[in-house]
C-alpha cells in the first residue's frame, strides 16, 4: 500500500480541487470505519478495561446520573478504537498528504510515521504505570471521618484520560525535533546548548499537562521526557554525521 501511495505520489499528476476533497472524504470514511469497528470490540472490553483503571482507588466508584455508566462505557469503547484504529488512520493520513511531499521529504518522514505510534504508546505504558502512585498521593489528604472523597466514575475517569493523553502526546516530541533537524531549523548544537533550558522548561511543561496536581505525576513525566531529549540529540548528531559522509 505504501509502494502505491509513492508511486502515485512520483507520478507527478495534479489533483483538482474536487479530488483533494473526495480523496480527503474517502480517507475520512476509512479512518471512521476502523475506529467504529475498534469501539464495538472496546465496547465489549470496556467492563474489564474499567476494573483493572478502578483499581487504583479500591473502592466502587459512583455515578450522580442515570446514563453515567453507559456514557462512560461508550467513551471508554471509543478510546480503545482509536487506540486499535491508530495504525489505520495514521496510514490514511500519510496517503493523504504524502502525494504533496517531495521524494525528498517522504524519505525522511516515513519512518517516523510508525515510530509516532511506539512513541504514543510509549506515553500510554508510563502513564498506566504512574497512574497507582498519583492516585494514592491524592488519597492520602482525606481525613477519616472528616474528610472522605466520594469519587465519581465521570470525574475518575476523566482524570484517567487526560493523564494518558498528556503522556502519550508529550512523548510525542523528539519526532518533532527530529523532522525540525532534517527540514533545517535545528541542528545538533543548538539542542546541545539548549540542554539547560531544556531541562527546566520539561518540569514546566511536565506540571502544566498533568492532572490532579499531585508532584510524582510531572516528576515521572520529566524523568522519562529527559532522557528522550538526549536521544534526540544523539538521533539528530547521528544523521548529521551520515549526511556530511
Amino acid at each position: 500500500m505504501t509502494a502505491d501511495v509513492d508511486a502515485d505520489a512520483q507520478s507527478g499528476k495534479v489533483m483538482t480541487l474536487v479530488e483533494h476533497l473526495s480523496e480527503l472524504r474517502l480517507r475520512i470514511f476509512i479512518s471512521l470505519v476502523a475506529v467504529t469497528a475498534g469501539a464495538t470490540v472496546g465496547y465489549y472490553f470496556a467492563p474489564d478495561v474499567i476494573n483493572v483503571l478502578r483499581a487504583p482507588v479500591g473502592e466502587p466508584l459512583v455515578t450522580t446520573t442515570l446514563t453515567g455508566s453507559f456514557f462512560i462505557r461508550l467513551k471508554l469503547a471509543l478510546m480503545i478504537g482509536l487506540a486499535i484504529a491508530s495504525p489505520v488512520v495514521l496510514y490514511q493520513l500519510w496517503a493523504f498528504v504524502s502525494p504533496g511531499l517531495t521524494a525528498t521529504e517522504r524519505r525522511v518522514a516515513r519512518p517516523w510515521i510508525p515510530l509516532a505510534l511506539v512513541f504514543l504508546m510509549l506515553g500510554v505504558g508510563v502513564a498506566y504505570l504512574t497512574l497507582p502512585f498519583s492516585v494514592a498521593f491524592l488519597l492520602s489528604f482525606q481525613i477519616p471521618g472528616v474528610i472522605e472523597p466520594l469519587i465519581t466514575a465521570e470525574s475518575y475517569f476523566g482524570f484517567v484520560t487526560t493523564l494518558f493523553l498528556a503522556f502519550g502526546l508529550v512523548m510525542e516530541f523528539p519526532i518533532v525535533l527530529v523532522l525540525l533537524s532534517k527540514v533545517g531549523i535545528i541542528n545538533v548544537e543548538r539542542l546541545r546548548r539548549a540542554r539547560r533550558y531544556v531541562f527546566v522548561g520539561i518540569f514546566i511543561i511536565a506540571v502544566v499537562v498533568t492532572p490532579g496536581g499531585d508532584p510524582l505525576s510531572p516528576t515521572i513525566m520529566a524523568a522519562v521526557m529527559y532522557p528522550l531529549y538526549e536521544l534526540t540529540i544523539w538521533l539528530v548528531a547521528r544523521s548529521e554525521r551520515r549526511g556530511a559522509a
